[in-house]
């Protein structure tokens, strides 16, 4: 991302605090806003029917927590936990989608960066559910 690009999302971030165990967002609620994480440790979750939720993802410093915010109809498709004390810089949607719509060079680079983020997590999500349900020596995932 260009240094003026993120000058223009950095003028829409503030800083903001979780303790460890504070429920982030939980899957099926409105996404309005994201984090990129400046110190300690999240873990992503995924509910799954008649067990407790699926940790898929720990993280940590620089790290975006949230990409839901970007396509409608802005649900959470996951849940997350501070797992540790955490600070992180806290950006509205709204806000990030306006200023993307005025400037199409930072909505492509936006969406570039989160489509990046958004297979890592669904790969991520898919070894880890592999690794907790899937038959033993079930194969390798491609």
């Amino acid at each position: 991302m260009t240094k003026e690009h993120r000058e223009q999302l950095m003028a829409l971030a503030h800083e903001v605090s979780f303790a460890t165990g504070d429920r982030i967002f939980d899957e099926g609620a409105t996404a309005d806003r994201f984090w990129i994480i400046h110190t300690g440790t999240v873990s992503l979750d995924l509910r799954v029917p008649g067990r407790q939720p699926a940790v898929i993802e720990s993280l940590g410093a620089g790290k975006l927590l949230g990409w839901s915010w970007l396509v409608p109809p802005y649900v959470w498709h996951l849940g997350a936990e501070a797992a540790s004390p955490v600070r992180a810089y806290e950006f509205d949607a709204a806000a990030v989608r306006a200023l993307c719509a005025e400037d199409p060079r930072l909505d492509h680079e936006l969406c570039t960066y989160v489509s990046g983020v958004l297979a890592r997590r669904l790969r991520a999500a898919r070894v880890r559910l592999l690794d907790l349900y899937a038959p033993y020596g079930a194969g390798e995932v491609p």
